[in-house]
């Protein structure tokens, strides 16, 4: 079985390099498929999530290369428009995704139903609202979503709740609708406007990403184009936490600090002393951290996609600290991990009450989803001696090579899959 194997209580120290976001390389992914010209996107993550939806893609006749380091090149001049049913797309949240791309453009598609981390409830009656108003017939049954129409006509869509993922694929599909589509009550995050300049890119007509009303006038059809994904906002603040947690000092580049105010905000109510340039942030914690307040919301509030991870560095904080959960109801499932390791945390209902303690003490532990999967390797860096990690399918999901990242910073982490490598590991780390 694989595992991480950490020793515990070193600083991180040194400087790292944040991957391209996972949560905008999804969906433009899915996008490259609306147009038969080459489509070549930079700073694309190799996590499994990525390859999963690159899988599914290639399934129906999508030609895709990695031609360089981190650059994807896509070919959907060959599409076969049939069921996609891929076994690694069930895996994912994002296969929805393909329903928004592929029903802009064929006006008809067929894709099992999405899975993904058991973090809560995600519906999607928000998405199919959105297609049926745009003239569509969407049905659900025997475990896929099939949407269809013989003309996509633009629309005003008020979404009931803001939510990413139905924002994200009304867009797609409105790009080839005829007429123009409004949005309300849009999400705004980083990823939904990174979505938006590359349709743009491709010849798109997309106004107010990144506001709670975006506009949409239907093209005939877009082109290639050559496009970078934004840097990942959710492992650089997985970092800068981490950095914090250890009481270290790390560099990161490759990011883009107005995306990271809130994560940076709250470090700095914590102690933390933070310095930033144009894609530049350092992170220093000299002292033990202060206790604080942290309730998620939609950008531009602290992302529930951090909120295990500034919740394990609380745990080693002095006093007691209130972490509220508002997004997902069930993103408190590695608490009882985490008590394991020695952490005095009491869940009642979406709330969290923390109460810090002087250390952590490594244990055998297992991550229940991504996010909380990286803040239990946080814990493992925190704690005094060894940690097992297991589960670390989830965690790879969203981070590339991080191991390897948090080696360079003076971090004792492997990866292994047998005995004989932990009993090694342990060994040299004795």
């Amino acid at each position: 079985m694989e595992q991480f194997i950490i020793r515990g209580g070193s600083p991180l120290v040194g400087e790292v390099t944040i991957g391209g976001a996972k949560n905008a390389a999804l969906p433009i992914l899915a996008a490259a498929t609306m147009t038969n010209d080459i489509v070549e996107i930079e700073n694309v993550p190799d996590v499994k999530d990525t390859r999963a939806l690159i899988e599914a893609i290639e399934s129906i006749g999508v030609r895709v290369q990695r031609t360089e380091d981190s650059v994807v090149r896509i070919d959907a001049s060959h599409v076969k428009n049939h069921p996609i049913e891929n076994e690694s797309i069930k895996r994912i949240r994002a296969s929805y995704y393909l329903i928004g791309a592929m029903l802009g453009k064929y006006k008809d598609i067929n894709v099992v139903l999405p899975s993904g981390c058991d973090i809560g409830l995600r519906p999607i009656d928000q998405h199919i609202k959105g297609f049926e108003a745009l003239g569509a017939e969407v049905d659900t049954a025997h475990g896929f979503i099939n949407a269809k129409a013989e003309r996509l006509l633009g629309a005003h869509i008020y979404l009931d709740v803001v939510s990413v993922g139905a924002t994200i694929n009304i867009m797609m599909a409105a790009c080839l609708a005829e007429g123009k589509t409004t949005i309300e009550n849009a999400a705004k995050e980083p990823h939904v406007v990174d979505l938006a300049n590359f349709l743009n890119s491709m010849g798109a007509n997309v106004r107010g990403a990144g506001t709670d009303v975006i506009r949409i006038r239907g093209v005939q059809k877009l082109h290639g184009t050559r496009y970078a994904i934004i840097p990942d906002q959710i492992e650089a603040g997985t970092f800068m936490v981490a950095a914090a947690a250890t009481h270290g000092d790390v560099t990161l580049h490759n990011v883009i600090p107005k995306h990271l105010e809130s994560i940076s905000a709250k470090l700095s109510e914590m102690g933390c002393r933070i310095h930033e340039s144009d894609d530049m942030l350092r992170i220093v914690a000299a002292r033990r951290l202060n206790a604080t307040h942290v309730k998620t919301l939609p950008y531009p509030g602290f992302p529930t996609d951090l909120q295990p991870q500034i919740t394990t560095a609380l745990s080693t904080a002095g006093g007691t600290s209130i972490v509220s959960e508002s997004i997902f109801e069930n993103r408190f499932k590695y608490v009882d991990e985490l008590t394991k390791m020695g952490a005095r945390i009491k869940v009642e209902s979406s709330t969290a009450i923390v109460t810090g303690r002087e250390y952590l003490t490594g244990a055998q532990i297992n991550a229940p989803d991504l996010r909380a999967g990286a803040a239990l390797v946080i814990a493992g860096l925190m704690a005094e001696g060894f940690t097992t990690i297991r589960g670390i399918h989830f965690v790879e999901r969203g981070y590339e090579n991080l191991p390897a990242k948090l080696t360079a910073l003076g971090a004792k982490i492997e990866k292994t899959d047998s005995e004989r490598e932990l009993q090694k590991f342990k060994l040299k780390y004795a």
